[in-house]
């Protein structure tokens, strides 16, 4: 009789249980229904399929095999040993690409603001000359006075604490305060293949203001005027028809510029320079600023007294220069090649703010080479105005005595 009773009470249990896991079930199956008629659609649905389930034995397997795919694999042993393989097989055929709402919605954008901005240079369009950025490597050969390395070809030794002296020259009252001039002023670029209407007056040189380095000076001389500096730019091609000579008339009109406006502080030479490779092909040196564009690299040419010729404040021209490059450097690391300082005046006598200036290569285009003089004009006038900020006095315009017409007779640059 208690064994009858104790039966009976496990019965009930079981029976509740049974009854709890179905009333648990059926909620389960039944949440997503907004209505009688749906739930009980829902558990029409979802019975049968238990009630096969629970007759194979496989109620609680969650790999989400089908019933008849169940049946299938529990009658080989094979495939019952990979039934996981086969669950994860099914589930990705089983895998559709999500639902679209219907209507494709536009991405959402945030409003742009867009001010159309001019490029500070023209684009330089690739004219085929292979290039390379030159810079030194390797301290040996150079005097090297903070980022400026200097390739001295002369006799005198250069102190470094000399170099680093404030230079003479300053701005002064009156205008013009800066000439600039081409001793060279033929010397040309190389435009892009096809360009049509040159008419060349020598290697790599053109009277054609719109492809020499007269060019180079015009963007120079529009620069140091947006900063407030005055500038007399003198676009005689010295240089033509004879190119012997140079030197010597380019002094007649410097000297005449400095008596007639002696509010003349610096004098720039604007040159190119020419660079060939063993086979005597044209490479074109260049640059490369971030934001900017690819620039000609450029070099200073620093005159002295070595040829015996007199210049004895050769030194306060190589301040000077030493100062620019620097500030250069600081601003564009790879635009300028090492200051080279040789025996020729290049009439940088006739004041100390005088500065021979090589922009480029033949081999370089007109519009990297104009781009290099815009970007130099730039730090120049800074320093310039920087010093004339700090109250530094006006160095003495002329030094070394008034030049003799046809004493400079100068080595070709």
């Amino acid at each position: 009789m208690k064994q009858k009773k104790s039966l009976v009470k496990v019965l009930r249990r079981v029976e509740a249980a049974l009854l709890a896991a179905g009333t648990l079930w059926a909620a389960a199956v039944t949440a997503g229904s907004d209505s009688a008629a749906a739930a009980y659609s829902a558990l029409a649905e979802a019975l049968p399929e238990r009630m096969l389930r629970w007759e194979l034995g496989d109620l609680w397997a969650g790999d989400g095999l089908s019933p008849a795919a169940a049946l299938t694999i529990g009658e080989s042993p094979l495939l019952l040993a990979a039934r996981e393989e086969v669950a994860e097989l099914q589930a990705l055929e089983r895998q559709e690409p999500p639902e679209e709402d219907g209507e494709t919605q536009a991405p959402v954008r945030a409003p742009v603001e867009e001010t159309p901005v001019e490029p500070a240079a023209p684009i330089a369009a690739d004219n085929g000359v292979p290039a390379k950025t030159l810079i030194p490597t390797d301290p040996s050969g150079y005097t090297v006075c903070g980022r400026v390395y200097i390739s001295n070809s002369t006799s005198h030794e250069l102190s470094v604490s000399e170099l680093q002296k404030p230079f003479a020259a300053a701005l002064g009252e009156g205008e013009p305060q800066v000439l600039i001039l081409h001793t060279h002023g033929s010397e040309a670029y190389t435009p892009v293949p096809g360009t049509e209407g040159i008419v060349w007056s020598g290697d790599y040189r053109t009277t054609d203001y719109r492809y020499n380095v007269v060019k180079v000076g015009d963007e120079m001389a529009e620069v140091l005027g947006e900063a407030g500096i005055s500038v007399l730019h003198d676009r005689t091609l010295y240089d033509y028809p004879n190119y012997t000579g140079a030197y010597d008339r380019a002094l007649v009109s410097i000297r005449k510029y400095l008596e007639q406006y002696p509010s003349i502080r610096f004098v720039l030479d604007v040159h190119r320079d020419a660079i060939e490779d063993g086979q005597g092909n044209q490479y074109k040196a260049v640059s490369e600023v971030e934001g900017v564009g690819v620039p000609a690299q450029m070099s200073l040419v620093m005159g002295s007294d070595g040829s015996g010729l007199e210049h004895p404040d050769w030194l306060e021209n190589l301040r000077l220069a030493a100062a620019v490059q620097q500030d250069v450097l600081e601003h564009y690391p790879t635009l300028m090649r090492p200051v080279l300082l040789r025996n020729s005046r290049y009439n940088q006598h006739a004041t100390t703010g005088s500065l021979l200036l090589e922009v480029g290569a033949a081999g370089n285009s007109p519009e990297e080479a104009v781009l290099a003089g815009r970007l130099f004009a730039e730090r120049f006038a800074a320093v310039l105005k920087e010093k004339g900020e700090a109250g530094e006095p006006a160095g003495d315009v002329e030094s070394g005595g008034s030049p003799k017409e046809g004493d400079d007779k100068e080595a070709a640059s």
